[in-house]
């Protein structure tokens, strides 16, 4: 048998994938265990040989799963967070918005984020802390393009266009919002 455990990309990752690729590695070697770890920006998904394509299948979307929710569970710093905003302007703005500051706060409770161009100061709800790294890409690059524009106008919505995730991180938003209107359901006797 071959040293190196057989590859194959799978075709169609599951929506909740982080990264733009999965690699499916199957290995005679393992007999029950699954693991996924990041590897760039691909996602490796160690499976048993013997494992069927929809077993394979169930497994990916499991271990995606699993690995958004720890990252998910990082939080970083304010110091990290003006890293990533500096990253995210190259990416999406060809380096344009230069933020002074980026910083998390505990005083927006009603918005994500907010920007003064004046300043160049951006500011993140810890609301946001926990949730997914596209949606807090998504925020923070909203509140980048205010550098360069400040309004809502058609402008400020053609510069968030480059960010992908646009609409699946307004989304996600969104459902926060719903689901915070919700009413609490009395907990069942016992718990």
């Amino acid at each position: 048998m071959p040293a190196d455990p057989q590859r194959s990309p799978t075709s169609d990752p599951p929506r909740s994938a982080g990264t733009s690729a999965v690699e499916v590695r199957r290995s005679s070697r393992r007999n029950r265990t699954v693991s996924a770890y990041r590897e760039g920006d691909r996602t490796v998904v160690l499976i048993p040989a013997r494992m069927s394509e929809a077993e394979e299948r169930r497994w990916v979307s499991v271990m995606l799963d699993k690995l958004a929710a720890q990252e998910s569970k990082r939080i970083l710093g304010d110091a990290e967070l003006t890293e990533r905003a500096e990253r995210l302007s190259t990416q999406y703005f060809d380096g344009r918005a230069r933020p002074t500051s980026v910083r998390w706060v505990t005083n927006q409770n009603t918005r994500w984020g907010s920007c003064t161009p004046a300043e160049g100061s951006i500011r993140l709800s810890h609301r946001l802390q926990g949730m997914p790294e596209y949606v807090v890409d998504y925020v923070l690059v909203h509140e980048l393009a205010h550098l360069l524009v400040p309004g809502h106008g058609p402008r400020f919505w053609r510069l968030l266009e480059a960010y992908p995730r646009t609409e699946r991180a307004r989304g996600y938003l969104e459902g926060v919002v719903a689901a915070g209107r919700l009413p609490h359901l009395p907990t069942a006797r016992g718990e």
